[in-house]
């Protein structure tokens, strides 16, 4: 079976090269592939030691970022070198002051991961989450590298626990440890013959919890809000549009912030053409009175995070649509209710969430309306809900002190 997956990967560089021609996504995947050693020979010093981080893409990343921090505090001499698989994370996270060097993983051939592995020789390897490569980490196990995986997750459809995924089963013996989320995963690792495990939980919640600390003001949103509710409404699609567009041109009494996921200038000038209220974008608002409307659209990245902080209530988008819901950690470390669509079952965080009465999933306007009307009157409703999805984030953190620990 390991030599018809090394076959595929082969098969797959060469049928790559000739999609990026018809598909812009594709083509940034084997572009941002070209000259990889070479740019990582000129980049990486042979006389220092590295720690390696590998994140398929920019969720991930949210995820390593305590890890990094852990590590640079740790091991102050040490660089960091930082791998994804994905496009959208390597694109958006050129520079970051914890990480030494971004770079691509080449695709999984033994070759690919011998090589790679030659120029970084990483003092240790992490890997986050999930994306497991086999001959990366037989490589690794070879060169009997301290590799650890972090706040992984397991379930029992993967192919690691059928009968045909045996071989890749042996893949997962390069682990020295796995911190995974859940007792699920714990299980489904032990019946598999592994009993180095430990439940360490999330690291997303260290990283949001660190966000409380940091310097959360924006002056204009200050100006904007002035003393009125403010709803966040972050990373939204038109699906998650349909849900509160309604509302929002009802709602005269209450201030709103979207930050729609994509700032692509056709769809923010549709969103804008269907809001009725005073609105204004973010790219356009110089020498502009900002309280005199009632929509802020944010046109720009990098805002969201901070822009929670000053709400009352945050809607988080992806969930109405297929697209997958948008991180409901950000805006429940500061202690205020969620509001999502209706399809996020593979996000256990939300349904926990959801069971404790800190996050609330709608269908409709219709629903969002209700909802968003009871928020509103009702502040002891308000601030309760609140209550529990900050003590939610508060009672979750911890994952990054428990692999600290075992190093």
């Amino acid at each position: 079976m390991q030599g018809i997956y090394n076959v595929l990967v082969k098969l797959s560089g060469v049928v790559l090269k000739s999609a990026g021609s018809f598909s812009p996504k594709l083509k940034e995947f084997t572009e941002g592939r070209k000259d990889l050693f070479s740019k990582l020979e000129n980049e990486i010093d042979p006389e220092k030691e590295h720690l390696w981080i590998h994140a398929a893409s920019l969720g991930e990343f949210e995820m390593a970022v305590p890890v990094l921090d852990m590590l640079k505090k740790k091991y102050p001499e040490t660089r960091t070198v930082v791998s994804f698989f994905s496009p959208s994370g390597y694109k958006n996270k050129k520079k970051h002051p914890l990480v030494d060097h971004f770079t691509y993983l080449p695709l999984d051939s033994p070759s690919n991961a011998k090589k790679f592995l030659d120029i970084i020789q990483p003092k240790m390897a992490f890997f986050i989450k999930y994306d497991f490569w086999p001959n990366f980490l037989a490589e690794l196990k070879k060169r009997e590298t301290r590799t650890f995986l972090v706040s992984g997750v397991f379930r029992k459809d993967q192919a690691f626990f059928k009968a045909y995924g045996k071989w890749m089963l042996k893949s997962l013996n390069a682990f020295e440890h796995f911190f995974v989320q859940n007792e699920e995963s714990a299980t489904l690792l032990k019946r598999a013959g592994f009993e180095n495990s430990t439940v360490g939980g999330d690291t997303r919640f260290d990283r949001v919890a660190a966000q409380i600390e940091a310097d959360n003001r924006i002056q204009f949103i200050e100006d904007f809000k002035e003393d009125k509710m403010l709803v966040v409404l972050g990373s939204t699609w038109p699906e998650d549009e349909k849900l509160f567009i309604d509302f929002i041109n009802r709602s005269v009494k209450i201030k709103f912030i979207i930050a729609p996921h994509e700032i692509k200038s056709e769809k923010i000038e549709r969103l804008f053409s269907e809001l009725k209220l005073p609105t204004i974008k973010y790219s356009e608002m110089k020498n502009k009175s900002l309280s005199d409307h009632s929509v802020l659209i944010l046109d720009t990245i990098g805002l969201l995070g901070r822009a929670y902080s000053y709400a009352d209530v945050a809607y988080v988008g992806g969930a109405a649509g297929t697209t997958g819901l948008h991180n409901i950690l950000e805006p429940a470390t500061f202690g205020i209710p969620i509001i999502i669509g209706e399809n996020f079952s593979k996000f256990p965080e939300a349904e926990r969430l959801r069971q404790l009465a800190g996050l609330f999933s709608v269908k409709n306007s219709t629903e969002f309306s209700a909802i968003m009307t009871k928020l509103y009157t009702n502040s002891e409703f308000r601030q309760k809900s609140g209550m529990i999805a900050g003590h939610f984030i508060n009672s979750n953190t911890g994952a990054t002190r428990i692999l600290e620990e075992h190093l």
